[in-house]
């Protein structure tokens, strides 16, 4: 491949943002001390990040034609199929760069390895030209991470890294038809989260935390004298759930239902599972406005999902390819 310009994503920190709320550094900073918090933490961390963001922008000139894009302006951004992408900043600058691509390799830098984790930063400042270097002349190696994607029956479609959630943008109960192979049923739910495997360390998660914690508590039921209807026999403590490890690559997503209500209408049997991609998951909406699908947690990018759509959830045909640092 020949690459035509390196587009740099970088993002805006959280005392710009701050800023942004309150009009000015001053009055931000006011706000942030008269609630017992360190300002000094905010400005350390922008200090940090135009700091390596200027010695990243030195480093790269003369080795290829430079395009920068700030995350907001992601959604109405057209990445050209030669294209090589460069992300600076927290891992979720990959997750919400990923998704508006088609194949480009990332290259994916840590601008502050001391206090951000990196889990999909591979690259410190320094090594960001070595790295493009490298690309540029094929001698690199990429971590495929599988994709979820979601498709209306109008043709519009949206990609997650992490997951997807398909409900409603306010915190009604959501009512669709859920339908995964042979079998289907109608719900009444606060949403459904579709994971990927790089997505299964989040949000999944939580739900898995949040049931072992029911389990916990609810399981033992002699011991803690909860009238229950389901009895025990061989023990009164219920094991944990084991939450499934997906590697990031895995040829399938996991979907749960949240809080599903049973009525005479809806029913609660089918709300977790497996998606292969020969077995989407088919969800048409009952919802006369109000219903969303978005991804990854941006609910600022999404799609319509009223009475008359259907949703094809299954794995995404591109992956994202994040450059390795093998060096």
């Amino acid at each position: 491949m020949n690459y035509e310009k390196l587009v740099l994503v970088t993002r805006k920190t959280r005392l710009e943002g701050l800023i942004a709320r309150f009009n000015t550094k001053a009055q931000a900073k006011f706000y942030i001390e008269h609630s017992t918090g360190n300002f000094a933490l905010y400005e350390r961390e922008h200090e940090q990040y135009y700091t390596a963001l200027a010695q990243l922008r030195r480093s790269l000139q003369g080795i290829i034609k430079i395009h920068e894009i700030e995350r907001q302006f992601l959604p109405n951004y057209i990445f050209a199929a030669n294209d090589l992408i460069m992300t600076i900043g927290i891992d979720g600058l990959v997750v919400n760069t990923a998704k508006y691509l088609n194949g480009q390799p990332i290259i994916a830098i840590n601008p502050d390895p001391q206090h951000i984790d990196g889990v999909l930063l591979p690259f410190h400042v320094g090594e960001g030209p070595s790295a493009v270097h490298r690309v540029l002349n094929n001698q690199f190696q990429i971590n495929p991470i599988s994709m979820a994607q979601a498709t209306l029956n109008d043709g519009q479609s949206l990609l997650a890294f992490n997951d997807l959630f398909i409900g409603r943008h306010d915190h009604i109960s959501c009512r669709y038809q859920i339908k995964l192979g042979n079998k289907t049923e109608s719900h009444s739910s606060s949403g459904i989260i579709v994971s990927t495997g790089a997505g299964a360390t989040g949000w999944l998660s939580s739900l898995f935390n949040m049931a072992n914690g029911m389990v916990t508590y609810f399981g033992d039921n002699k011991k803690k004298k909860i009238p229950s209807k389901t009895t025990t026999t061989k023990s009164n403590t219920s094991p944990p759930l084991r939450q499934p490890q997906l590697p990031r690559d895995a040829e399938s997503l996991i979907f749960v239902v949240r809080e599903p209500f049973i009525s005479k209408t809806t029913a609660a049997s089918l709300v977790c599972g497996q998606i292969k991609k020969k077995s989407p998951l088919i969800i048409e909406s009952n919802m006369p406005e109000g219903g969303v699908i978005f991804s990854d947690g941006l609910a600022d990018d999404y799609l319509e999902f009223n009475a008359g759509a259907q949703a094809t959830i299954q794995l995404a045909d591109q992956k994202t390819n994040l450059v390795i640092n093998n060096q």
